[in-house]
Parts: structure tokens; sequence; C-alpha cells
């Protein structure tokens, strides 16, 4: 059996495939609504709704409506958000270099941002500057993985897996030698890399959605090329696809959307890499559907590990740290039930 005829083996039929995406969309909507409710103060759902529809239509807010728009939507908004990026971004990597194991952070990104963040902290800079700072240490370990991947005026794959391992270790290596010159900041610099939405405000929101508008828009309308591409490289290049160039479109565009996330929200684990996995199980292996439902699955994942991250104990915990241990078994038990984990 050919690629293309498991593909079409492996699709799932339109009226299961529209029930489980409504059923996405509830379970969505309802894990929003529970985010914005929960918290210190309980708010009661109508009472949350009706600060929302106030928010949105510019009334004057009072009471709980303060709270609803003003701290706990942008923060919602900001998890969907990256969330979203983060499951678009892997689902993207997975197809583009055909390995299940791949994820946003494949190329280094994590290890970039943590450095540009640690280089902010070590360096006494103004919190506003730490951002901007994993922003750029992010994107400069992009750059530096696929200049070392090129080979003439290709771009292998496992020469880009390989050489953004390589370049992840020694950022990482860095930023740790940069903690030991400054212990006393090793707790802000761990509180950004195991991942928060605590400082999540319209701000961040509004940097973050340019990225993951453009961005994302752009790995979406190359869904169908990664569909190709799916069939090997070799055919990919006799169908007339562009491979190389469609290669580093992918890298380049998920990698800004993930970078513009990290920085933001710090380096949170497993999204990019579960959340494709269950779509592809649920919905098929169509890129078509499996980048945009992988989007909305992520972002609903995120929303709710910081919503258990508040709300499991008296002081909040690390977003990054509850979906490692949401998303850690939850792989296992996939790889469990594929058998041969295909």
């Amino acid at each position: 059996m050919s690629a293309l005829d498991r593909l079409h083996a492996a699709a799932v039929r339109p009226r299961r495939r529209f029930g489980r995406t409504a059923l996405l969309l509830t379970v969505l909507a309802l894990t929003v609504l529970l985010a914005l409710g929960l918290g210190s103060v309980r708010i009661a759902p109508l009472a949350t709704l009706h600060g929302l529809w106030r928010g949105l239509s510019g009334a004057a807010l009072t009471g709980d409506d303060l709270i609803v728009w003003h701290l706990r939507f942008p923060r919602v908004t900001l998890g969907l958000l990256v969330g979203a990026s983060l499951g678009l971004c892997g689902a993207a990597y997975q197809g583009v270099f055909r390995n299940p194991l791949a994820d946003p952070y494949l190329m280094g990104v994590a290890s970039g941002a943590g450095l540009g963040a640690t280089t902010a902290v070590v360096a006494g800079w103004p919190s506003a500057a730490m951002p901007l700072s994993a922003l750029a240490g992010a994107l400069l370990s992009v750059t530096v993985s696929l200049t070392l991947a090129r080979q003439g005026r290709t771009l292998p794959p496992l020469r880009l897996i390989l050489s953004g391992v390589v370049v992840g270790s020694i950022l990482t290596a860095a930023a740790t030698y940069l903690l030991l010159l400054s212990p006393s900041r090793m707790l802000q610099v761990y509180s950004f890399t195991l991942g928060s939405l605590s400082f999540g405000g319209w701000h961040e929101v509004g940097v973050v959605l340019p990225y993951a508008v453009l961005g994302g828009g752009l790995l979406l309308l190359l869904a169908r090329a990664l569909n190709v591409l799916q069939l090997g490289d070799l055919t990919a290049r006799s169908l007339g696809l562009p491979v190389e160039r469609l290669r580093l479109l992918v890298i380049v565009a998920a990698s800004l959307v993930t970078a513009a996330a990290v920085s933001y929200a710090g380096i949170i684990g497993f999204v990019g890499l579960v959340t494709p996995h269950l779509v592809r199980r649920l919905w098929g292996p169509d890129y078509r559907v499996l980048l945009p439902l992988s989007a909305l699955a992520g972002g609903g994942l995120l929303v709710l590990s910081d919503l258990l991250a508040r709300s499991l104990s008296a002081s909040e915990l690390p977003v990054g740290v509850v979906t490692t241990l949401l998303g850690g078994p939850f792989f296992l038990y996939l790889l469990r039930k594929s058998g041969n984990g295909t």
C-alpha cells in the first residue's frame, strides 16, 4: 500500500469528523468559561458572560466585571494564543520532518529563549526587556541551526534535527553557566523556564497576536503541500513540489510563532507534542484538518492546565509543570495504544 493509499485509508468519515469537531469546540468553550469564572473570587457563569459582554461593548465595568475583563480574560486569551501556537507548530514540525517526536522546540527555540531570558535577568535589565531578550535568543538559535544544517542548497531533515539538538545543548550549557555566576537570580529564571501565564495582560496579547495570526495563517496555507510531502521527498519533487523551499518556509514560520509565544509565556512542554498526536488519532492525518484542530486542542489544553495550576494548591504552580504531568502519561498511553508507535 502506497503512502497516499494509507493517507486515504486513515481518513475519518465526514459525519464522525463533524461530531468530534463540535465536541472539541464545546469543550473548549466550557474550559474558557470555567477559567474566567474560577479563582480566588468565584464568579457565576452568567455573571462571567455579562462581564465579557460589557467589556466587548465598551460599557462601564464594575465589581466582578473588572476581574473578568482586566485580569482573567487577557490571561485566558494569552493561554489560547500560546497553546494554539504550540499545537499548530508541533503539527507542522511533525509533518515537515515526518517525525512523530518533533515538537516546536526542535530547532533550539526553547534553549535560545532560555539563554536570552537568563542574560536579561543576570545583567539586571528591566523586566520589560526579558521577553525581548528571550525572543532574540530564540531567533538566533533557529538562525544558527539553519545555517549549520544547510548542505549546498538543500536542508536535509537529519542535519536539521541534529543541528537543532546540538545548538540547543550548547545554549542550555551557556545559560547554566550564567546562572552559576549569579545564583541569587536562579528562582526568577526557573519561573520562566517552567512557564507561566500569571503576568499575561493585553499588552502581551497584542505582541503575540500578530505572530500567531501571520505565521499560523501561512502554515495553514501550506497544509496541502504538507500532505504531499508525506509521500516522500522524491515523490513530492516529481509532483512539482519545491521541497527545500517548503521545508525552509515551514521551519521559519513555525519558529517565529513559537519564539513569540515562548518569549511571553515561558517554556511550556508537551503541548506541541501531544496535541497533534491526539488530533491525528481522532481526525486522521490530513493536514488540512490536522493543523487547525491541533491549534484549537492546544489552546484548550493550555487554558485547562493554567486553570489547574492556579487551583490545585494555595500557591500557583508553573503551568509547564502541569502540562508535563498531563501530557507525559497521556503521550505514553497514545504510544501504547498505537502498538508500534506509528
